[in-house]
């Protein structure tokens, strides 16, 4: 009698965390992934996340800071310790996941400390990214308008209001088409009972523009403040459009609007769409609205500019960001890759792109140049800042092939100042095992990460995971800003 053994495709399950430290509020949730070899028993081993399952979600809790320039470390950690203990997990079980300080609160004095604490304290891999950029990206997936996108091909803007920024980013087909963000948000004047209480700097120099003053303890209901709001509303529309005026300027947070695309549809997430849309029961309600926020909300719904746009309703309001951390900013890598455990977790790697252009000579000639302006681009002060180079359009190769570009890379990095780092590959393309270990035979003291499968752009920041037991690595890609 003949038994046919059933293939059975390898399975996983990680948790990730994602917790969002933002302007007016801080939130965590907790997400189990399903990855599984979609491959065949015969084929190359390919791991997907198959399934994304959300286990916990915190309440919304206010932002705790010790003062209007620094961030409350302490009560953060006492915050996430307690939401781990409900979940009823420990902060090891947890793989992959992403810490944000977001809105106004990336610019907090110790905002790259607390980023960091946190990544060091609450998991095995967690980790730290901030800026308005990926905000917005993150923001888009947690909301709705990422998959939006891809089921309808249309162009949509999902703006990502909070209490210090307002995130846009606009994405067609699933594509990434652009950003911008602006110091758009409910908490950029705050009241006490009936009068002001601060003001932020983008707007009073707005209000310097207009030739006007509002300062702390002038009535809430001054005119002016609803005119602002007004006008956030009508900035929020010329940005839409690419037609943003010198006078807005104030209100621009880093570049203009850079895609080319004219927009279909628009989305509203963050708290200011809580305001618009109700999803939640906010347990700090009544505490809510000592700032501008439901005025900014009226004056979105309200504006006839933005009627001239569709608007969609997201998936998610207050909690699009921390959705989006949790369960968007992991991939997997190939399973066939050459990694030394013992090198791993690696954290905050900026990445440098070779594009070979289809052509093995001309890629290899231009590795040296490449790897010395990695070095002088992201360790000037040559303090050993590590980096990974993305090589990019590489032409079929051949053993002898390999072997040539297994050297030509050795040669190159003498170059980095620091020689006992890990040397960091990504491929576009399968070959990382063959070429990792091709390195290796070279030379054996070198310590390899070869990673394929991943796409990532020149300039993003990658963290790469432990060894998962489906012998892949999950890759976290991220761009790491700090703004000032």
């Amino acid at each position: 009698m003949i038994i046919i053994k059933r293939y059975e495709p390898q399975k996983e399950e990680i948790l990730s965390a994602g917790i969002d430290i933002g302007t007016s509020t801080t939130k965590m949730v907790i997400s189990k992934f399903s990855l599984m070899n979609m491959a065949g028993g015969m084929h190359m081993p390919r791991i997907e996340i198959v399934n994304k399952e959300i286990l916990h979600r915190s309440p919304i809790y206010r932002t705790p800071l010790l003062s209007a320039t620094a961030i409350d470390i302490k009560a953060v950690e006492a915050l996430v310790k307690e939401e781990y203990q409900k979940a009823g997990i420990a902060p090891r079980d947890i793989k992959t996941g992403a810490v944000i300080i977001t809105g106004e609160t990336a610019t907090k004095q110790n905002a790259q400390e607390m980023v960091h604490y946190l990544s060091d304290h609450a998991g095995e891999f967690l980790v730290a990214t901030a800026g308005p950029d990926l905000e917005g990206i993150i923001a888009a997936k947690g909301s709705g308008a990422y998959e939006y996108s891809k089921k309808t091909g249309k162009v949509i803007a999902n703006i990502d209001i909070g209490g210090g920024t307002a995130n846009v980013a606009v994405y067609k087909s699933g594509k990434l088409c652009g950003t911008c963000t602006l110091h758009i948000g409910g908490r950029l004047i705050e009241f006490a009972g009936n009068y002001v209480q601060s003001v932020s700097p983008p707007i009073k120099k707005l209000f310097q523009q207009w030739g006007i003053a509002v300062k702390n303890g002038d009535t809430r209901n001054l005119p002016e403040i609803k005119a602002l709001t007004d006008y956030m509303a009508s900035v929020i529309s010329r940005m839409l459009s690419r037609q943003l005026r010198d006078s807005d300027r104030p209100l621009l947070l880093g570049h203009e609007p850079n895609w080319n695309e004219d927009i279909d549809v628009i989305m509203f997430s963050g708290g200011i769409s809580e305001c618009i849309y109700q999803y939640e029961d906010l347990a700090f309600e009544t505490a809510q609205y000592d700032d501008i926020g439901e005025m900014l909300a009226a004056s979105l719904r309200e504006s006839k500019e933005l009627s001239n746009w569709s608007w969609v309703s997201p998936d998610e309001t207050v909690r699009a960001t921390v959705l989006g951390a949790g369960t968007q900013t992991t991939e997997i890598s190939g399973a066939t890759i050459h990694v030394e455990s013992s090198d791993l977790p690696l954290r905050n790697l900026p990445v440098y792109q070779v594009a070979f252009g289809h052509d093995l000579k001309g890629g290899l000639k231009k590795l040296p140049e490449a790897v010395k302006q990695a070095v002088e681009m992201y360790d000037p002060q040559l303090e050993g800042q590590n980096f990974a180079l993305y090589l990019t359009e590489i032409p079929y190769l051949g053993f002898r092939d390999i072997q040539e570009m297994a050297a030509s890379i050795l040669e190159s990095i003498q170059l980095k100042p620091d020689h006992s780092q890990p040397l960091v590959i990504v491929l576009e393309s399968d070959h990382a095992k063959v070429l990792g270990q091709t390195l290796k035979v070279q030379n054996p003291s070198q310590s390899i990460i070869c990673i394929d499968q991943i796409r990532v752009e020149h300039g993003d920041y990658i963290d790469i995971g432990n060894l998962l037991q489906t012998s892949v690595v999950p890759v976290v890609i991220k761009t790491l800003t700090f703004h000032h």
